[in-house]
C-alpha cells in the first residue's frame, strides 16, 4: 500500500480539504483523487470520491487509519 501522488491544497478553516492523493493500494487496486480533510477537532480523515452524492468506496476503520497516517506522511513530504 502507497501513496501514488498528493495535491495540496490552500483550503483553510473546519472540514477544508488539505490534499488530494491517490493511493495504490495493492498491484491490483488503485484509487485517485481521495480527499484528505482537517476535522473541526484538528484530526484528519481520508474520504473517497463521490459519484453524484454518493461516495464510490468507504474503508474500515483499521484502513482508513492507515491511507490516513500514509497521506498525512505524503502531505509533510510535498510541503
Amino acid at each position: 500500500m502507497k501513496i501514488l501522488y498528493t495535491h495540496p491544497t490552500n483550503e483553510t478553516g473546519d472540514r477544508a480539504c488539505v490534499a488530494f492523493v491517490d493511493v495504490e493500494l495493492n498491484e491490483h487496486i488503485r484509487l485517485y483523487g481521495l480527499r484528505l480533510v482537517r476535522q473541526p477537532d484538528g484530526n484528519h480523515f481520508l474520504f473517497a470520491p463521490q459519484a453524484g452524492h454518493r461516495r464510490s468506496a468507504t474503508f474500515s476503520k483499521p484502513l482508513a487509519e492507515r491511507l490516513t497516517a500514509l497521506a498525512l506522511e505524503a502531505l509533510k513530504r510535498a510541503a
